[in-house]
């Protein structure tokens, strides 16, 4: 079996789906699978530093002077437009350049299945096609919208613009019919399916997006759990992961902490609204209990997970949530919106869902779902095994890997 896993980005720097291809590649290359791994140059440096060994099968797509141009572009836009216009001409662009390459490795090293991970948005049009061996699309996760209650987060003007390049994205997979070939489209849930484009041809098999490896995220120490252990005077930690960007409203959970007296809030990420939120927790009195960490690599993450009485993710549109399973995988449990992915890892056994029918409505869930942990620390143990559990059985990488090779399998059956 000889793999193709092209990309992108393939970074656990970038946040987001970029991890995705780079846990594909190093799964494979650990079973001793042939594999080779087409990304953008931007990553390069990263890539060699962290695959010392696999320097030889790294490819990488040159960095366009058009590239820079769209990326420049895209500042200036709604993030869902941007993503949608820029970002889709960049994407396109560079999988053209990607697709040459890729055929130069089937040509000169006889590869045989070719996988692509990301972009992860189930309408983005694939050049994946042509290539003369069979091809493997996702896993997906998209077809989300906002929540009711919070459509207003969203201008009328990206609405509308949203909702015409989704009535057109079948016509845009119809000339670039990457999906609609591929042998096998891989999706996280029912929503993703039913936002495939119109006429695939392929298998379409359910897998989840994210997962996680175990050891990176193992059980705490007794020493890294003092901090959730409320005595006398001590706050009880809560901690938020993730990208600091508006749809992660974190505000919510900022103001749920005025309700929430004897904890703290620990903010481990950086972006654009770091200083908004930060003048938020000052404007509504509880700045001193309120870290920013900036950036963290993960083996520095998991410390503070494993001092926490639980992670905090009140995002409003969410389609994976990756650190919803890193927080499990460390037995801690999760306070999440009852919205995207959240919803498909978590259960009333390891978590808290919280409705989202209101600002309001998520703000007193947050409240409510802390308090209990403050008040209750056998209850955050009980709902961390449980997590802990449940991601072994369901979302664990290793497990992921036995299934892709099972899923390529089914297109080789010679190397089966």
């Amino acid at each position: 079996m000889r793999v193709c896993i092209v990309a992108e980005h393939a970074s656990s720097k970038f946040g987001g789906e970029a991890v995705l291809p780079l846990h594909y590649f190093a799964g494979l290359r650990a079973r001793g699978v042939e594999a080779w791994l087409v990304v953008h140059t931007r990553t390069r440096e990263e890539l060699e530093a962290a695959l010392p060994d696999e320097s030889g099968r790294l490819r990488f797509i040159p960095d366009a002077w058009f590239h820079r141009l769209l990326f420049r572009l895209s500042g200036f836009l709604p993030r869902r437009i941007g993503e949608a216009s820029v970002g889709l001409l960049s994407q396109l662009t560079t999988q053209y350049l990607a697709r040459k390459i890729v055929l130069e490795l089937i040509a000169q090293k006889g590869v045989d299945l070719v996988h692509q991970p990301i972009p992860v948005s189930p309408r983005f049009p694939s050049l994946m096609s042509g290539l003369g061996v069979p091809v493997v699309i996702g896993p997906m996760n998209g077809g989300m919208e906002y929540p009711a209650a919070f459509r207003s987060a969203e201008s009328g003007f990206s609405r509308v613009a949203i909702g015409f390049g989704r009535r057109l994205s079948d016509l845009f997979n119809s000339f670039l019919p990457g999906k609609k070939r591929a042998d096998v489209l891989l999706v996280a849930n029912e929503r993703t399916r039913l936002a495939l484009p119109a006429g695939v041809q392929g298998q379409v098999i359910e897998l989840v997006e994210n997962g996680v490896h175990l050891k990176t995220w193992a059980l705490a120490k007794t020493t890294d759990r003092k901090a959730s252990e409320t005595t006398g005077t001590a706050k009880s930690q809560f901690v938020f992961l993730g990208r600091l960007v508006d749809w992660k409203a974190l505000d919510i959970v900022i103001e749920a902490l005025r309700h929430v007296p004897d904890a703290e809030l620990v903010v481990i990420g950086d972006g654009p609204m770091r200083e908004p939120w930060r003048l938020a927790a000052e404007r509504l009195g509880v700045a001193d209990r309120v870290t920013f960490t900036g950036f963290l690599p993960q083996a520095e993450c998991a410390p503070h997970l494993h001092a926490s009485l639980a992670l905090v993710l009140p995002s409003i549109y969410e389609c994976g949530g990756a650190v919803v399973l890193e927080a499990m995988a460390s037995a801690v449990p999760v306070i999440a919106t009852k919205w995207g992915g959240p919803a498909d890892y978590l259960d009333s056994s390891c978590g808290f869902l919280i409705e989202p029918l209101s600002r309001e409505a998520l703000v007193q869930g947050f409240a409510a779902a802390m308090n209990k942990l403050v008040a209750d620390l056998e209850l955050r143990d009980r709902m961390g095994a449980s997590g802990r559990a449940r991601v072994e059985q369901q979302f664990n990488w290793d497990k992921k890997i036995d299934r892709i090779l099972e899923i390529y399998g089914g297109l080789l059956p010679v190397a089966k």
